[in-house]
């Protein structure tokens, strides 16, 4: 997620509550039959003992004490936490705590919705089109930025498109909050989702969206991400390869709606960081849409715009975006989310690295540039959770699918097995943690974790990075570990909140987010993971609301203003579908 310039949001009534006053956090989506179910007491309501009961008879299921007592390494405060993964049987029940109850949820399909609703959030974003009640219910809207006129910036100038020619740039996805696209955060989005997917065909080929594309013989997950990959295609510069940076009015708008908006929108400066995520994203798209009919001329076409887009890289190695040095030279300035990546190494290898698994699984064995570029940059690699500044993990997991889909011939060298220890290894750090956690849970463990965005990039990072080691040993602790950050996703954390919009008894209602703020719709949009809980607060001067708490797990404002907390993002989404998705696969597995 980018950094959003100061934005006071005004005319928008807003309630911010802190936490949940109830002082037992659960999972509120659900817990799986036969998976860890663990809940955290708050001190202010421990009891000697717990009760769990049948929802309709209020006959007691079954009671327990906690575990063990947890204290925050931070602010001291304890925490019971307790077990009842014996209770196996679905259904709904209510863990009591003296005078405080709480639902419980076990199902076979505990995600279900949720792992719906987290990818038809994508449905929900998409720029310039008619969302219709079909489709949206509530959260239908009318068309905004057909984006069919959008202007060439200075900054982006060629010989062949000078300063303000019109070009078409239509569809695509709104970012975040705002209303703009762009292509670093577009392509490590895809990217994943593309990931989760490669792990896991069989499953997302069951989902079902009720999206426009529905009817088609194509997965639906894979129906919603055409749209932006459609989008993406026409960003680059089809006379040299080029790829440009965004495309963004010059300044954020107000919390309107699209219809509403009138701020002309440039495509903004080639990058280098822009061509290799494009690069990546489109060879990864051609290997896996190659195999749908009505997709074999995209397949072809994204195929040669990756190695077009991968050679004005090579070219151009170090051209990088810089808004105020741009702002400095041409007019309109430009004030928007920056995505301003500094050090390409990573997003080179990532680029080597789908185009190598591209062109040899097209049976294309002219492949040796790609391969040194991987090896060269792989020697400096080492596995950290993927984010959209820091892509070079996004490589290791593409290798490691490619490898369980295509087998041997993709092991070049030990390049496999670095990638296989790297993630265990990871993994195995991660879990350490667990057994002392506030929260039972691999991540949250010390205040580095919580920042702008942990929820997606610390907590379902982490899950994910987990199901991968999973994956590769068949050891259930890792599966394990990965619902655990689930589960604080949805609820079993320190604010209470079950941080995706319209799921659990306790979540959002005001996301940084303009479609969800202007709408004149109650709840916000459905689906979207907020950015949680960031001591930072880089906000905080910027609205009315005020947080209640400096602690790094607590540090969480659902108010409309708070964009260090409480904004939504594609790069978010796309953690949250991928981690609740593969679980939801595991277990239907």
């Amino acid at each position: 997620m980018k950094r959003l310039s100061t934005i006071l949001v005004s005319g928008i009534a807003m309630v911010a509550m802190a936490q949940n006053p109830n002082p037992i956090r659960v999972n509120q989506v659900g817990y799986f039959p036969n998976a860890e179910k663990t809940a955290v007491i708050e001190a202010d309501g421990w009891s000697k003992e717990y009760a769990i009961r049948d929802f309709k008879g209020g006959r007691k299921i079954w009671k327990g004490k906690a575990v063990r007592i947890a204290t925050s390494p931070w602010s001291g405060k304890e925490r019971a936490i307790i077990d009842f993964s014996k209770l196996t049987y679905p259904g709904t029940y209510i863990l009591t705590n003296g005078k405080y109850n709480q639902l419980i949820h076990i199902s076979d399909t505990a995600y279900s919705d949720l792992a719906k609703a987290s990818i038809k959030a994508f449905y929900l974003q998409r720029s310039g089109e008619v969302i219709p009640k079909e489709y949206a219910g509530d959260w239908s809207r009318p068309a905004g930025h057909p984006d069919t006129v959008v202007y060439i910036h200075p900054s982006a100038a060629s010989a062949s498109r000078p300063a303000g020619t019109v070009i078409s740039s239509p569809g695509g996805w709104y970012d975040a909050g705002d209303y703009n696209k762009y292509i670093v955060n577009s392509g490590y989005s895809v990217g994943l989702m593309l990931c989760a997917y490669e792990m896991n065909e069989a499953y997302f080929k069951t989902l079902e969206l009720n999206i426009p594309e529905s009817r088609n013989n194509v997965p639906d997950f894979l129906d919603e991400i055409m749209v932006n990959l459609k989008w993406m295609q026409t960003m680059q510069d089809p006379e040299d390869g080029g790829v440009y940076h965004k495309l963004t009015t010059p300044n954020f708008e107000g919390f309107i709606m699209p219809k509403e908006c009138k701020q002309p929108r440039y495509l903004v400066q080639k990058t280098t960081a822009a061509a290799l995520d494009f690069a990546a994203t489109m060879a990864k798209a051609s290997r896996i849409y190659s195999s749908f009919d009505c997709y074999k001329y995209f397949a072809n076409e994204a195929r040669r715009q990756a190695k077009l887009a991968f050679d004005w890289a090579v070219a151009h190695p170090d051209i990088y975006y810089r808004q105020n040095e741009m702002n400095a030279k041409f007019e309109p300035k430009v004030n928007t989310g920056a995505y301003d990546d500094h050090s390409v190494n990573d997003e080179f290898l990532w680029a080597a690295v789908e185009i190598l698994l591209t062109e040899v699984t097209n049976s294309n064995f002219d492949i040796q540039r790609y391969l040194d570029v991987a090896m060269d940059k792989m020697q400096d690699a080492r596995f950290s959770l993927p984010t959209w500044g820091n892509v070079g993990s996004l490589a290791i997991y593409s290798y490691i699918g490619a490898v369980e889909k295509y087998g041997g011939m993709l092991k070049y060298g030990d390049v496999y097995d670095f990638a296989k220890n790297s993630i265990i290894g990871y993994a195995d750090k991660a879990l350490e943690a667990v057994p002392t956690s506030c929260y039972n849970t691999p991540g949250g463990n010390s205040p580095r974790d919580f920042f702008w965005g942990c929820n997606s990039e610390s907590f379902a990072g982490q899950g994910i990075a987990l199901l991968y080691a999973y994956r590769l040993t068949g050891d259930k602790k890792y599966l394990t570990g990965a619902i655990e950050n689930a589960d604080y996703l949805l609820g079993r954390n320190a604010t209470g909140y079950c941080y995706v919009t319209g799921f659990g008894n306790f979540s959002p209602k005001n996301p940084h987010h303009r479609l969800s703020a202007a709408d004149n719709v109650a709840d916000p949009l459905p689906g979207f993971l907020v950015g949680g809980s960031n001591p930072g607060q880089q906000d905080k001067n910027d609205m009315k609301e005020v947080y209640t708490s400096n602690q790094p797990d607590e540090s969480y404002l659902d108010a409309a203003g708070s964009y260090a907390s409480n904004e939504i993002a594609i790069n978010w989404n796309a953690s949250l579908a991928s981690l609740i998705c593969w679980i939801e696969a595991e277990m239907w597995r």
